[in-house]
């Protein structure tokens, strides 16, 4: 490493772990490592394993996870109904997000029901 010169500000630059062991994430969500394997097993979260099974998480897991515990708080939800809910908001984000289809429709402010109608003072 060379030498720091007086005077001079240097930023210190933090890579984040390109994957997180099992208690590594466990422990940075506050959850107990056998609950993350039970949401890996029922593909709520997404996890690689290496040659002796130990499991390791990519750090994007980390929101989906906190998604999954907003949702079973706020939603009284069950793991299995969190795995059809967490589907169904994904499609409809997807759909949001695809181009849609067709002809844009043009709306007249003027219009309701397709009949034209005109405002009264």
């Amino acid at each position: 490493m060379g030498q720091l010169l007086p005077g001079t500000v240097y930023a210190i630059v933090h890579t984040p772990p390109s994957r997180l062991r099992l208690e590594t994430f466990a422990s940075t969500v506050g959850a107990h490592p056998v609950l993350v394997r039970r949401l890996v097993r029922l593909g709520l979260l997404d996890a690689g394993a290496d040659a002796s099974g130990e499991l390791w998480f990519d750090p994007g897991q980390l929101s989906a996870f906190g998604r999954l515990q907003r949702l079973r708080a706020e939603l009284s939800l069950n793991y299995a109904a969190l795995g059809l809910v967490v589907e169904l908001l994904d499609r409809i984000a997807d759909l949001e997000r695809a181009p849609r289809r067709g002809p844009p429709r043009t709306t007249s402010p003027h219009t309701a029901g397709g009949q034209q109608w005109t405002p009264t003072a």
